[in-house]
């Protein structure tokens, strides 16, 4: 009987806390043009990250600066590797230009962001942007830095919580009609 109950009590408490977390979309050119987000509009917006992303550079022999990263030895080479894991929430910090925006996953300097824009391949969802890619590896900076990340972090692309970013404030009121006097 005490176990049925305990069943009971944790069944519900699960529908509870999974009634409360967020429901993720993707952020997409077509949300953003629909609803006609400015670029500040877009700082007001939490972003989460759809998959993890892992940034690596080589460090030279005589270098010990790591600042947001950790050292790893990699085939014999120190190096600097940031890893931004999946559902990690994000702020916009700009949008240098149409189309492309700066999003920020950690503090520690307006330098430490990712280019994302949108993507025809992904439905124009807003995808990491590498300055090149060869080899399964695209080139991004980051923390002024420039970094190299695998082709796997390309399918890494910014979410949002519709629900949350489309709460509307609605002021109404009930007309009472208007007599003739």
């Amino acid at each position: 009987m005490k176990t049925s109950i305990w069943i009971s009590i944790s069944v519900a408490m699960l529908f509870l806390f999974s009634s409360c977390s967020p429901r993720l979309s993707p952020f997409t050119q077509q949300l953003s043009d629909e609803n006609g987000w400015t670029s500040e509009d877009l700082k007001q917006i939490q972003f989460y990250l759809s998959d993890d992303i892992i940034l690596r550079r080589q460090i030279s022999s005589g270098s010990s600066e790591i600042i947001s990263g950790e050292i790893k030895m990699v085939n014999g080479r120190k190096v600097d590797e940031v890893i931004i894991r999946k559902g990690t929430p994000g702020v916009a910090l700009f949008s240098p230009k149409e189309n492309r925006l700066a999003v920020s996953f950690e503090d520690g300097g307006d330098q430490r962001f990712l280019m994302f824009g949108p993507s025809k391949k992904r439905g124009d969802r807003y995808v990491v942007l590498a300055s090149e890619w060869s080899r399964r590896q695209g080139s991004v900076t980051y923390d002024g830095k420039t970094y190299k990340t695998g082709s796997d972090s390309a399918l890494a692309s910014l979410l949002v919580d519709l629900k949350r970013v489309r709460k509307t404030s609605v002021r109404s009121h009930v007309a009472k009609g208007r007599k003739i006097n």
